[in-house]
């Protein structure tokens, strides 16, 4: 064998083996940032299937259900008459939405033991996308002009 074709022999090898690395990184990296969106009545039928996958849980949270520690923080998700225990653990703490009767997306894993422990929490204010009810709309202050504020303030003045 002529060393020109060693040196394409070793050069094709080299190639098929980091093709080959990239495959196998992305095929792991896909399967690692992959989660299925499941609703809580949906995970109480999954079965042990639902032990092995990465899965996202939405919900409304319970009112009085939070408890916290820090950026530990432990409630109760309700769909309809479901409920879930969740248990995040995640290292940012929950953002400023989270609250009772709030609208959350838990994404995690299902424990054996009936709990789901989350790494990432999400939540929007439940309700900031609601219908403004009739009769309860906010009353504007009277406008004033700004000749009434300075005689008003002339007057605070004048009296000291």
């Amino acid at each position: 064998m002529s060393s020109q074709a060693r040196t394409y022999l070793k050069f094709g090898s080299a190639t098929v083996v980091i093709l080959l690395l990239l495959g196998y990184l992305a095929y792991t990296g896909v399967q690692d940032s992959k989660s299925y969106y499941v609703t809580i009545s949906e995970l109480h039928k999954m079965g042990n299937g639902a032990y092995t996958k990465r899965l996202r849980v939405a919900g409304n949270v319970q009112p009085g259900s939070i408890k916290r520690a820090g950026t530990h923080v432990q409630f109760v998700l309700v769909e309809q008459d479901q409920l879930l225990s969740v248990d995040y653990t995640g290292t940012e703490a929950p953002p400023d939405t989270f609250k009772d009767d709030s609208q959350a997306l838990a994404d995690g894993r299902f424990g054996q033991d009936g709990v789901f422990h989350a790494k990432a929490l999400q939540a929007k204010c439940a309700s900031k996308y609601a219908p403004q009810q009739p009769g309860n709309q906010m009353q504007a202050a009277p406008v004033k002009s700004m000749t009434q504020v300075r005689s008003d303030n002339q007057g605070a003045v004048a009296s000291n």
